[in-house]
């Protein structure tokens, strides 16, 4: 059994040389690779992956030309993954490779997906924890139920699970929205989450929000619907308003109320109606990208890597090989 391991990497030198090791020393026990993927990082962490790929065979990278996001990086790992079982884990070593061994004990019991659950956030500020939770809470009541709490891309994946994944190519991706959608047999492993080894988190409070937008955007109509279920509650309240008005102007001497009540209701109406336009707009411009059939991402190098004959589905892959990738392996390999 082949086991393949795909770790994303977008500036994490300082943890690079860290995590290298320590997937060496898990993975004793079976036949492994590892899938780094270079998300257009701008520190030294192409470098190091290119020196550890060009001392061990097993360390493979793949590079892409520019940032395409962490869930692109996912997707191009799982493309040209080999592996009979194959895990997705970050490279900031939140994602203890010592669990990998347990996750395959899992995976043999015949899961399709083994997914590790959070059971604390060491290190995370309790606004980072909140939102999360909020965040799982919106996602089960707006997209999909069986999406697991606390379990983010950190999973096991069994082959046929990845040839299902590979199916799906939509541009906007969430990973764990697909995983959930496909409903595979699943095992959920507790661990203790670790704080970053180094560096600082690549997600930022904005591009966090970015990320659950995406997800719920890519996952679900509901926000849609929504729209319309206060559209329906204004108008309610708006022919209320009108009964009152006529009834305080036919049957009473109260004066009826001017101006302010008026700019009121027009400032909530125009702000629901404007909301509803920027939720289709929103949805209308996800629908054109997709339209455009555009890469999910542009692979410029590649080293150890096999690319597959048949080719990949809306995947840019550029097969010229890197010089100073080949020369930096012979140097390393007349040092030796």
């Amino acid at each position: 059994m082949v086991l393949s391991v795909i770790v994303p990497v977008f500036n994490e030198a300082e943890t690079l040389s860290i995590l290298i090791p320590r997937l060496s020393t898990s993975l004793k026990q079976v036949d492994w690779e590892v899938i780094f993927v270079d998300d257009g990082s701008t520190d030294a962490s192409l470098d190091i992956i290119r020196k550890a790929s060009a001392l061990d065979r097993h360390i493979k990278l793949l590079s892409f030309s520019r940032n395409f996001g962490h869930q692109a990086a996912i997707t191009a790992g799982l493309d040209f993954a080999e592996g009979d079982a194959v895990v997705v884990m970050d490279a900031d070593l939140q994602d203890p490779p010592e669990l990998l061994p347990k996750m395959l004990e899992l995976y043999q019991e015949g899961y399709d997906v083994v997914s590790p659950r959070r059971v604390s956030r060491e290190g995370e500020t309790l606004v980072k924890r909140w939102t999360a939770k909020l965040f799982y809470r919106c996602m089960a009541l707006m997209a999909d139920k069986r999406l697991a709490a606390e379990v983010g891309d950190f999973r096991l994946f069994s082959r046929r699970a990845v040839l299902a994944i590979r199916s799906f190519r939509e541009q906007h991706r969430f990973m764990r929205g697909l995983v959930a959608w496909l409903g595979l047999k699943e095992a959920i492993l507790p661990f203790e989450r670790q704080t970053r080894a180094a560096g600082e988190t690549k997600y930022p409070m904005l591009k966090m929000l970015q990320f659950a937008w995406t997800a719920i955007a890519s996952s679900s109509a509901l926000p849609l619907r929504l729209s319309i279920g206060a559209g329906v509650i204004l108008s309610c309240a708006g022919f209320v308003y009108l009964a009152r008005v006529v009834y305080l102007a036919l049957w009473t001497n109260v004066l009826v109320p001017g101006w302010a009540s008026v700019v009121v209701l027009q400032c909530i109406f125009s702000g629901v109606i404007l909301l509803a336009l920027g939720l289709i707009g929103d949805y209308v411009a996800r629908t054109y990208e997709e339209a455009k059939g555009r890469p999910l991402y542009v692979v410029t190098s590649v080293l150890n890597v096999s690319v597959p004959e048949s080719g990949i589905t809306r995947a840019s892959i550029l097969l010229e090989p890197d010089p100073r990738s080949i020369q930096l392996r012979k140097v390393l390999r007349a040092a030796r």
